[in-house]
């Protein structure tokens, strides 16, 4: 939804549904997305079921219209893209570390386990800590716009204040997320 605000599409139609009521697995969401999967997105008769193809189709579509994503310069779009897809590893890292007790079951649980999930964490944070400190105060992911790696990694960051994440662990990234969670289209 940040990249449509972003765009500036306005008046567009969205339902949230209940993971826990199971509402994700209906037959009007298996009728887009046999995966099953949200975000569903539906642009007239075009389906698109991956949120960052939903995203770039956005960028394609709207390019004109709204908050440039993607830059021009090749160079520049690398370090969007690279970021985008660096997204993963920072939710499934957080993922481990969330949600263990969720995906793993009871019996097969080992303390072991997740202290080298959390350690995994810890230091794909510092990495993205890194990041922000090599562009630099007051800059986005990828350089001093706000991107299409923000609107993509926002979501998985924003987590980590409601986990109770110290500050001190990643100060970049919570005052990155401090500066970006009052933007309008977030």
């Amino acid at each position: 939804m940040i990249a449509l605000e972003e765009k500036k599409l306005r008046g567009y139609n969205h339902k949230h549904l209940s993971f826990d009521k199971k509402e994700h697995q209906c037959a009007e969401v298996k009728a887009l997305n046999p995966r099953l999967q949200v975000p569903t997105f539906k642009h007239g008769d075009l389906i698109v079921n991956e949120s960052f193809a939903a995203c770039l189709y956005l960028e394609s579509a709207f390019k004109s219209q709204g908050t440039r994503l993607i830059p021009e310069d090749p160079a520049e779009q690398a370090l969007v893209y690279q970021r985008m897809f660096e997204t993963n590893n920072l939710q499934q890292k957080m993922y481990d570390v969330a949600f263990y007790e969720y995906y793993v079951p009871e019996g097969e649980r080992h303390e072991s386990a997740l202290k080298r999930n959390r350690e995994s964490l810890v230091a794909e944070l510092k990495l993205w800590d890194g990041y922000l400190e090599k562009m630099g105060k007051g800059s986005f992911l990828a350089g001093k716009s706000f991107t299409m790696a923000d609107v993509v990694c926002f979501p998985v960051i924003a987590y980590f204040p409601r986990l109770h994440c110290p500050k001190e662990r990643c100060p970049r990234l919570m005052e990155y997320y401090e500066m970006l969670k009052e933007r309008p289209g977030i």
